[in-house]
């Protein structure tokens, strides 16, 4: 075990965050993510016993948000036509503005169809239990500056 990192952070998880570069991306994904075929080119880590947000808060204590970009967190935007309410972007937006001064700014959306595509591209899939329905999220790496 180590001090001071979460203990929802595996050994696993922990090698794949600390093996990404500047602009890496990953997705935390919730228990509706096509993981594993969205993942094929990724790391795909499993954490069906958790939700999005304690994974959230813990990797972003570890994890630089990229401040190249105006964005670097993203959020799948509902589709229109689909009647679903999404308090637990707010949840993250709570998270997020604990470890980027940002704020809400550093949040953005894709369209669900787009957010697949980029999916395709990032370093890794967190895949975890989350039940909300559109929670799923997208990290880009920053740089370590202390």
């Amino acid at each position: 075990m180590l001090k001071g990192i979460p203990k929802i952070l595996s050994p696993e998880l922990l090698k794949v965050l600390a093996e990404m570069g500047h602009s890496d991306r990953l997705v935390i994904s919730d228990g509706n993510f096509p993981a594993e075929s969205m993942g094929k080119d990724a790391i795909v880590i499993r954490c069906d016993g958790h939700g999005v947000p304690e994974l959230l808060d813990a990797i972003l204590q570890v994890f630089p948000l990229d401040t190249y970009v105006e964005h670097p967190v993203n959020l799948m935007e509902v589709m229109p036509g689909d009647d679903v309410e999404t308090p637990i972007w707010d949840t993250y937006k709570e998270i997020i503005r604990k470890y980027d001064d940002r704020g809400d700014a550093a949040v953005g959306n894709i369209e669900r169809f787009a957010f697949y595509e980029e999916a395709k591209k990032v370093y890794a899939i967190i895949a975890t239990g989350e039940s909300a329905l559109y929670a799923n999220i997208m990290l880009q790496k920053g740089v370590v500056t202390d």
